[in-house]
């Protein structure tokens, strides 16, 4: 056989295999999603993390569109305990994208009342309701208002809470396990409060400065000897670097002023004085990576990671941009956050994991 004829005779055979391929598409990408579904709905990320203190960003952005960067949203993973801090657009299916269960979430924790900590909660507390037929409400700890929000979240969902159980049955989706149930607490001036405590575990509260949003927190978790500090929302705060100190990972909110500006004078520029109006307003409530630096290096924090990023970063180099001289300030890892960012602290050690989900 010649090499011609060699040649021709692949082709066909390839053209022959490629058309039957073709053919059957239907039903072969069928038994692919098959296997790929039993494959996504057997996983559950908590069952294979090794004992310790995790962090995922679920939720790296701020209120301005943003591919990378839904709004705010941490999970935390405390041995075999799942916990949610914040609940900002698309928190459901970033926590699902983590590869966690969501009804495996113990508490909810909010930090404020933005609507971008908030927006997404209503999902979140349906997932967790019927994702495992949950038969008791979430625990949603918040600074007081936290009643108004779940009630007009628990309010808006009430007629869908009635399909549910109509449409599926109380064997599988039970009644009294919908929603949340408000744990407000207060905050002292100074210091902070436990809300939790037990099994190695204590998660406490911590007044921030986001003036005039009143009043607004952050978090501290420790766990078997590791720990975490959630600033929140704030300008500079000697209450985040007081609760910080020491700490193996500080997630501390970032905006950039000059960027800022930058949208600021384009919306001038497009006669869109309304938003350069709020350009210019939300600089002075948040915090400078600068800023956030200074506050790691002070509270000699092992790994600073920036969350809530303003504005959104869309063009490579723009990380570097805006971090500006946070580098020189803070010798430590520094990382600009974005969703699927996931932090691994292993009991017993001091080892930091860095990692991406997605």
């Amino acid at each position: 056989m010649n090499l011609r004829r060699f040649a021709l005779l692949i082709i066909s055979a390839a053209v022959v295999i490629g058309a039957a391929a073709y053919a059957f598409r239907a039903p072969l990408s069928m038994a692919v999603a098959q296997r790929v579904a039993a494959s996504r709905l057997a996983a559950d990320t908590l069952n294979d993390l090794p004992d310790g203190l995790h962090v995922g960003l679920c939720g790296a952005g701020s209120p301005m569109p943003d591919d990378r960067r839904l709004g705010a949203c941490t999970v935390v993973v405390a041995g075999q305990r799942l916990f949610v801090f914040d609940t900002g657009n698309g928190s459901a299916r970033n926590v699902g994208k983590l590869g966690f269960v969501h009804g495996r979430i113990e508490a909810i924790f909010l930090t404020h009342f933005h609507s971008d900590h908030i927006d997404g909660l209503g999902e979140l507390l349906m997932q967790r309701w019927v994702s495992t037929g949950n038969a008791a409400p979430v625990p949603l700890y918040g600074p007081p208002g936290v009643e108004t929000v779940v009630a007009g979240f628990m309010q808006a969902y009430e007629q869908d809470r009635h399909y549910r159980v109509a449409h599926h049955g109380e064997q599988t989706v039970h009644a009294e396990g919908f929603g949340a149930v408000a744990k407000p607490f207060t905050v002292p001036p100074e210091g902070h409060v436990v809300l939790i405590k037990g099994g190695d575990l204590e998660i406490s509260a911590f007044g921030v400065d986001h003036k005039p949003v009143h009043p607004a927190v952050g978090y501290r978790i420790t766990y078997k000897g590791r720990s975490v500090v959630l600033s929140g929302d704030t300008t500079k705060s000697a209450a985040v670097q007081r609760e910080a100190t020491g700490v193996d990972l500080l997630v501390h909110e970032a905006l950039s002023p000059k960027m800022v500006d930058l949208l600021g004078q384009g919306a001038a520029a497009a006669g869109r004085l309304n938003v350069k109006k709020l350009m210019a307003d939300i600089i002075d409530y948040h915090t400078t990576p600068e800023q956030a630096a200074e506050i790691a290096r002070d509270a000699k924090v092992r790994y600073l990671l920036l969350s809530h990023i303003a504005p959104p970063l869309p063009l490579p180099g723009m990380e570097k941009a805006f971090l500006g001289g946070a580098p020189d300030i803070f010798g430590g890892p520094i990382r600009v956050g974005a969703d699927g960012d996931f932090i691994s602290l292993p009991a017993g050690s001091q080892q930091i994991d860095v990692s991406r989900r997605f």
